[in-house]
């Protein structure tokens, strides 16, 4: 049976509303900040304003973070960007931290401290340093497959801008950057939230690609506080209406039993949520679910008890290029979900192109 019906009448996106908001002296030196800061206050939103720029947290509990939002500078070390392969040449980032409360988490044991969402305020700065990144990657830059896309940026690799965007209207302000930006280049972000409205109205010349992470229904019961999968496809249908280059991000692959039904019955809602669009331009980008002891011991802090499934069965060590040892599915499971999706997504998208397995 498909999980979600996006014929169904959009509903208002829910939209976070942080119980604390934390402004440094630095972020109000820069009129993105004090824009921000204006946000939130509009909303009614509590705001204190700290006499520096040192985030004291404290003992601050796992809920008191979540429901955090500090608006802060940039470090010097955000405007040298990162190479961020599979995904892109370069990452940059708008936000560190997320709302969501996903018990497999990929920012756990990542992040220091408490996992509070940090907004950048210096967003004149980051933008200013995007030109002498142009060319220079070698995920698309330098990929055959991948060129016509360009230079790319990756804006959600430690935070999800869309889910704040009503908060910073960061997201937007790059958007209508990268559009109006006359240049092989291309901005990408993944989303688990669907409050696109502000993005729809943006000349984004086709330089934008937003990819929404989904998983069934049985799965994103594991995605606590972003918006629902039918959410989400709709909002997916809306911007690939408005011309943007769109994306799935099925992450994490979970193989617990019945994952092909769960999994078919997905594509065939996307399939129908982009039912009747002109031509969508349709990337897909697939992730299995994967994780390290270190995030494991967050993870089970964070969230006791969960019925996610990271127990060492069907699982095999695999070790990162910086030494790192995470734990996935073995090489016979990774072998069959690689070879189901490939095949499911030829027949049910096959206009899609599957940009990786991993």
């Amino acid at each position: 049976m498909a999980d979600a019906d996006p014929a169904l009448p959009d509903r208002p996106a829910r939209l976070w509303r942080p119980r604390r908001v934390l402004v440094t002296r630095g972020a109000r030196d820069w009129a993105h900040g004090r824009a921000i800061v204006k946000r939130v206050a509009a909303l009614g939103l509590p705001v204190t304003e700290l006499p520096g720029d040192r985030l004291d947290l404290g003992d601050t509990s796992y809920a008191e973070a979540k429901s955090t939002l500090a608006v802060v500078v940039a470090p010097p070390g955000k405007l040298r960007f990162q190479p961020i392969a599979p995904s892109a040449d370069w990452r940059v980032d708008l936000a560190e931290g997320c709302p969501a409360h996903c018990s497999y988490c990929y920012l756990a044991g990542s992040l220091r401290g408490p996992p509070i969402t940090r907004a950048y305020a210096n967003l004149p700065e980051i933008v200013g340093a995007l030109p002498d990144f142009v060319g220079r990657g070698t995920v698309t830059s330098r990929s055959a497959a991948r060129a016509s896309e360009g230079t790319t940026f990756e804006a959600s690799c430690y935070a999800d801008p869309l889910g704040i965007e009503h908060l910073t209207g960061s997201l937007s302000a790059l958007v209508a950057h990268f559009g109006s930006w006359d240049a092989a280049v291309q901005l990408r972000f993944t989303t688990k939230f669907a409050a696109v409205a502000p993005l729809l109205g943006i000349a984004h010349n086709g330089r934008t690609r937003i990819r929404f992470s989904l998983n069934p229904a049985v799965f994103a019961r594991f995605e606590g506080g972003t918006a629902p999968v039918a959410a989400r496809l709709g909002a997916l249908r809306r911007m690939a209406a408005a011309g943007y280059k769109c994306g799935l991000t099925i992450a994490p692959i979970i193989a617990a039993e019945g994952w092909r039904e769960v999994y078919g019955g997905l594509l065939a809602d996307v399939a129908a949520a982009l039912d009747g669009v002109p031509d969508p331009d349709l990337t897909v980008e697939l992730i299995t679910h994967r994780f390290s002891a270190g995030s494991k011991a967050v993870l089970d802090s964070w969230y006791p008890g969960s019925a996610l499934d990271m127990s060492p069965a069907n699982r095999a060590e695999k070790r990162t290029k910086f030494g790192a040892v995470k734990h996935v599915y073995d090489k016979e499971t990774m072998v069959e979900l690689r070879g189901w999706f490939a095949a499911e997504i030829a027949t049910r998208l096959p206009r899609a192109r599957v940009l990786y397995f991993t």
